[in-house]
């Protein structure tokens, strides 16, 4: 096994070389091939060593010289929302070495005198505004890697649109280079003209309203066509799942998706398998996730749920919503390893009946909720009765 690394992984900030340390030096003299963006390239002066990324953007020119001195060109912090990651995930750890300067976090809460650690940090260079949704509330504070110079003023209408128009924009261009700039406004009044990229974009929320942290979100929340677990029983049957971190959910059933939804929201390693027999239900399910920013973690499944099981991958948990049957059951048991959670919910005579056997034969727990809500009765109030639902819990 070779002892020294043949891949360089070197930070580089807009300052280019004078921001290098003596290692960083050492490994890009003795690079035969440098690997880097053209902007990068131009701030280090590359020679004829120099290669620029393909487009689109492909590891496979650098992995073809596995073996001979090779560094790679990356912004800041390697590993913090850079291409670290994806190149590691290529190479063994004896492969590479990295050499991170001052992300554009750290400058850009350095400029501010914000405390980082008090600071949401994210990466949006090529995923969509509503990744902030989770993080929309009064006085909190954001810093955002935005993909280009025209970003800024997208992302404040973006605000705008979803009610935080006033507000405050920090547009934070090229920092830590001789052509830093730093200008301010509202999002409501966006007025900054000529960004230059690279460019982020720190933000003091300020809005009345906010992303609620709890399950058991507003039904209006979400399209759906009526079939949709409703906000409290949605919120207990969230409890009932009990999602833990980085852990994966079967949604049977899904009709909206919002189980799956709340399941992602509950921690951003989390992910969900969402199967849905109807086409019309399938669009609200997509709907959901895009407006949430879920795509990447809710995968929608078209299909019956007995004929999907065998495709999906192991879950921790699983929620049957609809589609219950007798058949399902049996799969389910047979298809799920030992410690996997099983929720059921019921709403028909008939689907009772199978629960309460099946709780007899697997043991679990059964509850019923009845909900009812004011409505109007003449001149006064009185109470209608929701459908109640009854609810099976058992760990596989």
């Amino acid at each position: 096994m070779p002892t020294d690394p043949w891949l360089a992984i070197i930070g580089l900030g807009e300052d280019g070389p004078d921001g290098l340390n003596d290692a960083s030096r050492k490994a890009l003299a003795g690079a035969e091939v440098i690997f880097g963006a053209p902007r990068h390239l131009a701030l280090i002066g590359a020679d004829a060593r120099g290669q620029a990324w393909p487009e689109p953007f492909a590891l496979e020119p650098l992995l073809a010289l596995r073996g001979r001195p090779v560094a790679a060109l990356v912004s800041g912090d390697p590993f913090w929302h850079g291409a670290g990651g994806s190149l590691a995930a290529h190479l063994q750890p004896h492969e590479w070495r990295a050499f991170p300067v001052a992300s554009s976090f750290s400058l850009a809460a350095a400029r501010l005198g914000w405390r980082l650690e008090d600071v949401c940090c994210l990466g949006l260079h090529a995923a969509p505004f509503e990744r902030l949704v989770p993080h929309l509330a009064d006085k909190q504070r954001l810093i955002c890697l935005v993909r280009d110079g025209a970003a800024p003023a997208a992302l404040a209408q973006w605000l705008v649109d979803h009610q935080f128009g006033n507000s405050t924009l920090h547009v934070l261009e090229r920092l830590g280079g001789p052509d830093e700039r730093m200008s301010r406004c509202t999002a409501a009044g966006f007025d900054v003209s000529n960004v230059s990229a690279p460019v982020c974009v720190a933000v003091e929320l300020h809005g009345a309203n906010g992303f609620l942290l709890t399950p058991g979100r507003p039904d209006d929340e979400f399209a759906h066509d009526g079939q949709i677990t409703r906000s409290a029983i949605r919120a207990v049957t969230l409890a009932a799942l009990a999602p833990r971190a980085g852990q994966v959910l079967w949604d049977l059933g899904a009709g909206s998706g919002s189980i799956s939804v709340e399941w992602c929201l509950a921690h951003q390693a989390n992910r969900a398998h969402a199967v849905e027999l109807k086409p019309e239900r399938i669009v609200n399910i997509a709907a959901n996730s895009r407006a949430f920013a879920l795509e990447e973690r809710l995968h929608i499944h078209s299909g019956s749920s007995p004929l999907m099981l065998t495709a999906l991958p192991p879950a921790d948990a699983v929620f049957v919503g609809g589609g219950l049957s007798e058949e399902l059951l049996a799969l389910l048991w047979a298809n799920t390893s030992t410690g996997t959670r099983i929720v059921v919910n019921s709403v028909t005579l008939e689907s009772d009946a199978l629960l309460t056997q099946q709780a007899g034969r697997f043991g679990g727990g059964l509850c019923r909720f009845a909900m009812s809500s004011a409505e109007p009765l003449g001149n006064l109030r009185g109470w209608k009765a929701a459908r109640p639902i009854t609810q099976w819990i058992v760990v596989r």
